[in-house]
């Protein structure tokens, strides 16, 4: 196979017979099944993973110190690189850790409108995760459909900032832009049809016998693992942890919202794939509530405030949004961030999603770090894979959604 090298026999005991041996398997870094810069080397015993080691390091980035050098606004541009399946959410995660460190209260209508990108967001990743792992257990045709409705929402996205995949939206207070007419006309056309291409979805997938003989008992997570582990998101859902930021730590809009926590009991690939499915139709519902209750109004706090970018109609026409704009910009002359940590995190396609910033007065971050969903849930892949066989690994890599530039950062 593509990316794989038989590398070497690691044992060979006195007496043994051939089948007996242990052998070492490159899996990665190209791999193609593993969608992305990241190793395993397996331990195989026969086709039985007897132990596998995750290997990092083949996306190098300096993500986090990146972050203590650009300012809170220029640095939103990064967090589209960490996870790039879902660039928004990465957005919305990040000013929401710095407005938190600020102590800025946003417009009602600018949590409306970043609830709405941050779930549309969620169904892109969602569809990503569920197509590639159907593609990777040989369901093509559902791929197909997954990945069109995934071009649906880059057109929203598109029409709503101007890029498809780096959005960089979101700013410190507020937002780039104001939601327009076209693009609620494009997301309440998506709200509608998208539930016909769902249950199109589930019809292809859910009882397809092959995928659920390769998905269905493997790579079992149990509950009391996924809480020790630290999973969040719908890995640990998938295994019967209750546990929501959007319920549990309300923030932006969402207590605003009728809308259900998706769970499962089994922890096992098929689990997982079926708590994705899930929540796609209930971020459908919170969409809906949004985008027909959007609130009249400003999406950026006041200009006297000295935190959010003016528009440009105000800098052009108004002294103080000349002012505002040239403070804002200018190195050493921006935000007055007080001396204090904080700690921010939202709900995330693939879980908690949080930042880590230390303020020194200055408009750039003293430190930045974070806690990606991805770097933790790769370290389950070992725990879940043993045991099984080799053809095995793809529908656990493939369920657990792991994405290379929030490993390394």
């Amino acid at each position: 196979m593509d990316g794989m090298q038989l590398t070497a026999v690691a044992e060979q005991p006195e007496g043994a017979a051939e089948q007996d041996y242990i052998w070492t398997l490159n899996f990665g870094p190209q791999h193609p099944a593993t969608h992305t810069t990241l190793r395993l080397v397996l331990k195989l015993d026969g086709e039985r993973v007897v132990d596998a080691v995750p290997d990092i390091g083949y996306l190098h980035s300096g993500f986090e110190k990146i972050g203590e050098h650009l300012d809170f606004n220029q640095y939103v541009t990064v967090t589209d690189r960490m996870n790039y399946i879902s660039p928004m959410a990465n957005n919305v995660a990040w000013h929401h850790a710095v407005e938190k460190l600020l102590g800025i209260e946003l417009t009602p209508r600018c949590k409306y409108i970043r609830v709405i990108v941050a779930e549309l967001a969620r169904i892109s990743d969602h569809l990503l995760c569920t197509g590639a792992m159907g593609l990777d257990v040989g369901a093509f045709t559902f791929f197909l459909y997954a990945f069109y409705q995934r071009e649906r929402i880059y057109d929203i996205f598109e029409t709503l900032c101007g890029a498809r995949f780096t959005n960089s939206y979101t700013r410190v207070g507020g937002l780039m832009y104001d939601i327009t007419d076209r693009v609620i006309e494009k997301i309440r056309d998506f709200v509608r049809t998208f539930p016909d291409t769902l249950r199109d979805m589930e019809r292809l997938l859910n009882r397809n016998r092959i995928f659920v003989d390769r998905t269905q008992g493997v790579g079992v997570l149990s509950k009391e693992d996924a809480i020790n582990f630290g999973a969040t998101g719908p890995v640990a859902r998938a295994s019967g942890v209750t546990r929501d930021l959007r319920k549990d730590e309300p923030y932006l809009a969402y207590p605003d919202f009728d809308f259900q926590v998706c769970c499962a009991r089994a922890g096992d690939c098929y689990a997982r794939y079926l708590v994705r499915m899930a929540e796609m139709r209930e971020s459908l519902k919170i969409i809906q509530q949004a985008i027909e209750n959007l609130p009249p109004g400003p999406v950026n706090v006041a200009v006297d405030e000295r935190l959010a970018l003016p528009d440009k109609s105000q800098v052009y026409q108004t002294i103080e949004g000349t002012i505002t704009h040239f403070e804002l910009i200018m190195p050493n002359r921006g935000f007055q961030v007080p001396c204090e940590e904080v700690y921010g995190a939202i709900e995330s396609p693939n879980g908690e999603l949080g930042f880590y910033i230390v303020g020194d007065g200055s408009d750039v971050a003293y430190r930045a770090r974070c806690r990606p969903p991805s770097f933790i849930h790769f370290a389950l892949f070992p725990h879940l894979i043993r045991g099984h066989t080799l053809s095995d690994v793809v529908a656990v890599l493939g369920s657990l959604n792991i994405i290379a530039a929030e490993l390394d950062r």
